[in-house]
């Protein structure tokens, strides 16, 4: 191939031609304007690499509901929906049980995921999001948020929110504070500067996190849930992977749609 003179390459752009990759045209510089031609072994992306690209792109984004709070609790009364929230942490064995659960009866839930969970366990970040489900961000490393100084609860808030970005290519739909139902003023100021427009908390408290044995987590969630509950779970425990096919049966003999809660709000 000849050599590329400065005209041939601004003609070449006026036209709209990509002329050569980033990696030719370091090598072309490296040797006075000599164009190499890409291997399209390593150029072309994988399939994988596309479908990873696509689904990358396609990370929901947190929303802003102007007719409902900054501190969300349950969505509508007036659907007959309800929203499945899960902490992500502990075991993976459970989470991926929970989640094959949902899907077999078409439900799809919301994962507040701690972020040192994620660095243990990214493939899971990548499974949520496929699976429909939402997920968001449950701060860095699950401590007391609303006890914390300002810098130390901003640090759990945009740790866990970058590590979201990296995996998935946004920082997560939600945003629910760590060890308390509801964010003080200043974790909820906090978490909007970060990006998100809700603090999402809950109506329904399963309390599976006290392992108080499968039916008793049943019973709790069955006994409060109503339209537009927000209810509490945790991956991690097995007294919920128990529960849930019971929990999940019942809802559809209610005719009551298990979604995740942006679907919930909107």
């Amino acid at each position: 191939m000849g050599r590329v003179t400065t005209t041939d390459r601004r003609t070449a752009l006026r036209a709209g031609a990509t002329f050569v990759t980033a990696g030719a045209l370091a090598a072309g510089c490296a040797t006075h304007g000599a164009v190499a031609h890409p291997d399209p072994a390593t150029e072309r992306p994988s399939p994988k690499a596309k479908a990873r690209a696509r689904a990358t792109s396609e990370a929901p984004v947190p929303r802003h509901f102007p007719t409902h709070p900054a501190q969300l609790t349950h969505g509508p009364r007036t659907h007959p929906r309800i929203a499945l929230t899960f902490h992500g942490g502990g075991d993976p064995t459970t989470a991926r049980a929970l989640l094959a659960e949902a899907e077999r009866h078409d439900a799809h839930v919301t994962v507040l995921a701690v972020g040192t969970w994620l660095d243990e366990h990214p493939a899971l970040a990548r499974r949520i999001l496929d699976g429909g489900h939402d997920l968001g961000n449950h701060t860095l490393r699950h401590l007391d948020i609303n006890t914390m100084s300002e810098a130390a609860a901003q640090a759990e808030i945009t740790g866990c929110a970058e590590r979201l970005q990296r995996l998935t290519g946004s920082i997560g739909t939600w945003f629910r504070p760590s060890r308390a139902a509801r964010a003080s003023p200043l974790v909820e100021r906090l978490a909007h500067t970060a990006g998100y427009p809700h603090v999402l908390s809950y109506d329904v408290d399963s309390l599976d996190f006290t392992s108080p044995g499968a039916g008793a987590v049943t019973r709790k969630v069955l006994g409060e849930i109503r339209n537009g509950s927000v209810v509490s779970l945790h991956f991690g425990y097995a007294d919920t992977v128990a529960a849930l096919p019971a929990v999940l049966e019942e809802l559809d003999r209610r005719s009551l749609r298990a979604v995740t809660t942006t679907e919930l709000l909107s």
